[in-house]
């Protein structure tokens, strides 16, 4: 297991107003329309979730670096656990051609949102239970969902994310390092259901199996 931060760039990119969601909004409320992960989370007003989530290429850079990083060919499959509208899994495409894919997401609106190129690579469904076969993937991802999950579930979904791989697996979560990045997170998140330190992630990730890496974003 190796801590290979990829996300950091692209997550420092967009400034946050911390005490907006908590003072102008009445946050409890957003909360609950945000997971039911539907309009309003993915391209609703922005105290409900992304505030608009569209293909720009932003996810390009990324899928280059991931594809260095674990050697990627045409050929070789790739899982994106917690796809959303699975643009990183197209920019996947572009940046490795021939390169095989499939996501799964929670939900249906955003997986009927994705580009036409890999919707028919993509499923609905819980990070708990993946329709794979063991050790279907050469490389395993999971960004930004596994925070998401309730402490009883996130065991057997880290062992899913085991089971399935083949070869690599890289999990990003939400994470604090101090007070202040545990505030910010408090304040900002909509769906977290798990909050850890990494180094408690690190620990939990152990004792659930995984030996894939990992990567956090962090609140500043």
């Amino acid at each position: 297991m190796a801590y290979v931060p990829f996300l950091a760039e692209m997550h420092n990119r967009t400034r946050r107003d911390y005490l907006e969601r908590v003072v102008r909004f009445d946050k409890a409320e957003c909360a609950a329309r945000a997971k039911q992960w539907g309009h309003d989370y993915w391209d609703g007003e922005r105290q409900y979730g992304f505030g608009g989530y569209h293909y720009d290429g932003r996810w390009l850079p990324l899928a280059r670096r991931i594809a260095g990083h674990y050697g990627l060919k045409a050929g070789d499959s790739v899982l994106d656990v917690g796809c959303g509208k699975a643009f990183l899994l197209y920019e996947l495409t572009r940046a490795v051609p021939g390169l095989k894919v499939a996501g799964l997401d929670i939900s249906g609106y955003a997986l009927e949102q994705a580009r036409e190129e890999v919707k028919p690579f993509l499923h609905e469904g819980s990070a708990t239970s993946l329709p794979f076969a063991e050790g279907s993937f050469e490389l395993v991802l999971s960004i930004t969902t596994l925070h998401n999950l309730p402490i009883f579930e996130l065991q057997q979904a880290v062992r899913e994310i085991q089971r399935v791989g083949r070869r690599d697996r890289w999990i990003a979560v939400e994470s604090w390092r101090n007070e202040r990045e545990k505030a910010n997170l408090l304040y900002w998140q909509l769906t977290c259901e798990t909050f850890f330190t990494p180094e408690a992630w690190v620990w939990w990730y152990g004792q659930c199996g995984y030996t894939g890496d990992w990567d956090f974003i962090f609140f500043e």
